[in-house]
């Protein structure tokens, strides 16, 4: 099932100190209180660029949402962002991709565009063109940089270059070549050392560079914002799927330890509340974060022209595709036999004479640490599937 010492966090502040005054109640409240702040840490993505460039279309994609979907950004092809406007993650809020107004426009100036967007509440900017970047993308960049803040450049709209180069004979990878060259080439003419220019169709995010720009962005976020990145990001790619397993991962030791804390107390029940508690929490994280969820898999159905039921057809998981709640999970866990045996065997030992309680805290360790380890597995796997059957498809259809 996996050993917790290959995937041991860095240390939580206060906890090792609570567990030596014997005051777990206070270690576990610091537990929880990690928990909760890794998973709520806010990130805030600002997208811009000139109309018609793609920006909404962009937002939405990165949000897993289909042009058109409930919620998502308005796209056309003049000017539909006018405010400066917020759009959470539909699984994840803290996430939040900022549509700018275009910069250079009447109520938008270049020169005041910073301050009057809010410049401090955003993370890092991405300025996006679908020709070539132009003087006020250019100013932008240079005044973000001036203000210590990441800027990308994401040349937008690839798949309409590719498709117009396809009605005649032509290299793709030149192609890509040629305009990456002259984007790059434009932006050195206007002071840029050595700029970094990504290549990306919002329809085809698995396609160009968009992995290339979330590698970037990944080592160059600050590690607290890293996790808050990856677990909104799209399942574009196996690589970000395994990604997503190793981080989680990263958070079984704790959530372990957490369990063992509440089968530290003498009561009677007291330890499988905890556990349902927090099995809940944590599957239905994994759940959204893989987009297994009902309106993920939904909106994924739309955008591929797959069935609902086909996909569906697809999950192994009885935990994919339902609302997780405590009965599901305990009902699912009793067809597994050996986890079974393990929470049997934590309830009978609580009774054993001074050494019932230590002996419970590791059966209650261990217990939690090889569910959910075993659940990530199987969703993990889960979504590894719906990304190889849906891009399968995708190639067909080319």
């Amino acid at each position: 099932m996996g050993d917790p010492n290959d995937s041991l966090p860095e240390e939580i502040p206060g906890v090792r100190e609570a567990l030596e005054n014997n005051d777990i109640a206070a270690a576990a409240a610091r537990i929880q209180q990690y928990l909760e702040r890794e998973n709520n840490i806010p990130l805030n993505i600002a997208i811009t660029g000139e109309t018609g460039s793609g920006k909404s279309t962009f937002v939405n994609a990165l949000r897993g949402l289909s042009n058109g979907d409930k919620g998502a950004a308005p796209t056309g092809v003049t000017e539909t962002t006018v405010e400066v406007t917020p759009y959470p993650h539909p699984n994840y809020p803290n996430v939040k991709l900022w549509d700018l107004p275009g910069i250079g426009t009447t109520k938008f100036p270049a020169k005041k565009y910073l301050k009057l967007v809010g410049f401090e509440k955003f993370d890092f900017f991405i300025i996006i063109s679908d020709t070539r970047f132009r003087e006020n993308d250019v100013k932008l960049a240079q005044e973000i940089q001036k203000m210590k803040k990441k800027y990308y450049f994401v040349r937008s709209k690839i798949d309409n270059d590719i498709n117009a180069e396809k009605k005649r004979d032509f290299n793709e990878e030149d192609t890509l070549t040629k305009i990456r060259d002259n984007c790059v080439h434009r932006l050195r003419e206007s002071g840029f050392e050595s700029p970094q220019v990504f290549l990306v169709s919002s329809f085809e995010l698995h396609l160009y560079d968009f992995s290339l720009l979330h590698q970037t962005l990944e080592r160059e976020l600050p590690a607290h914002k890293r996790h808050a990145l990856l677990r909104a990001m799209p399942n574009i790619s196996l690589e970000i799927i395994d990604k997503k397993k190793k981080t989680f991962k990263c958070q079984l030791y704790w959530l372990a330890t957490q369990s063992a804390l509440g089968a530290a107390v003498p009561v009677p029940g007291l330890s499988i509340a905890v556990d349902a508690a927090v099995l809940v929490d944590a599957v239905t994280d994994y759940v959204f974060a893989f987009g297994l969820d009902i309106p993920s898999l939904k909106r994924l159905s739309a955008r591929t022209d797959v069935s609902y039921t086909a996909l569906c057809a697809v999950i192994i998981s009885p935990l994919a595709a339902v609302e997780i709640t405590t009965e599901l999970l305990l009902k699912a866990l009793t067809q597994v036999g050996h986890i079974a045996t393990l929470i049997a065997a934590e309830e009978v030992s609580r009774f054993i004479p001074f050494i019932g309680i230590p002996i419970a805290m590791g059966f209650s360790f261990t217990t939690t640490y090889n569910i959910l380890n075993l659940i990530l597995d199987k969703l993990a796997d889960d979504a590894q599937k719906l990304f190889e059957m849906t891009l399968n498809l995708k190639i067909k259809d080319e």
